[in-house]
């Protein structure tokens, strides 16, 4: 009888400690970030807004860098008029070359879109660009048309620099300005070690 109690209380607390482990090992919840906003606050380009509409194509985004392992999980778009069609691209920056092209439906002008996308996975201190190419688009600026420094932080995601290019073809750009930004584009990123 002692045999069967002691064999009974030890299995119970086998399983109570295996199932508390279980709990333990499904690791830290990280939450998803996105950088813009920041970014916009600590360049001060969100002091002076122009819409642009039907103004010619470019191609124009942000290069950075992650600084912790992880993914985007979506695109994020806003522009001041509507595109069935806008090409976002994210580029491995080093070698120039797309590593995933999304067509997205901008439906309507003015308003914040966030398109989920197939997980895409970004590693620690490599550099990447995200790109948009549109003939409509936000120009953020600050009033004193003064230039902004960088590296920019904002949580998890370091901002090199902003890139543009003429055109509408699908071509990493090799102009940089510092006294504006045009867009909205940026994604979602989550940490994931």
């Amino acid at each position: 009888m002692k045999k069967l109690i002691l064999k009974s209380v030890l299995i119970i607390f086998v399983s109570v400690t295996l199932f508390s482990c279980s709990k333990d090992d499904d690791g830290p919840n990280y939450q998803e970030e996105n950088f813009l906003e920041g970014y916009l606050s600590s360049t001060d380009f969100n002091q002076k807004v122009t819409d642009y509409i039907n103004s010619g194509s470019y191609e124009f985004g942000l290069e950075f860098t992650p600084l912790v392992n992880g993914v985007i999980t979506s695109i994020r778009v806003e522009l001041p008029d509507t595109n069935p069609s806008l090409k976002v691209t994210i580029w491995d920056k080093e070698a120039g070359t797309v590593l995933k092209t999304e067509i997205v439906n901008v439906a309507s002008a003015n308003t914040v879109y966030n398109f989920d996308i197939v997980d895409l996975d970004l590693t620690k201190n490599k550099e990447y660009t995200i790109t948009m190419n549109s003939d409509d688009w936000y120009k953020r600026e600050k009033t004193d048309g003064i230039n902004a420094t960088y590296p920019i932080t904002v949580g998890n995601i370091k901002i090199n620099n902003y890139k543009w290019g003429s055109g509408n073809l699908q071509i990493y750009p090799g102009n940089k300005s510092l006294n504006y930004f045009a867009g909205d584009i940026s994604f979602n990123f989550k940490q994931t070690e």
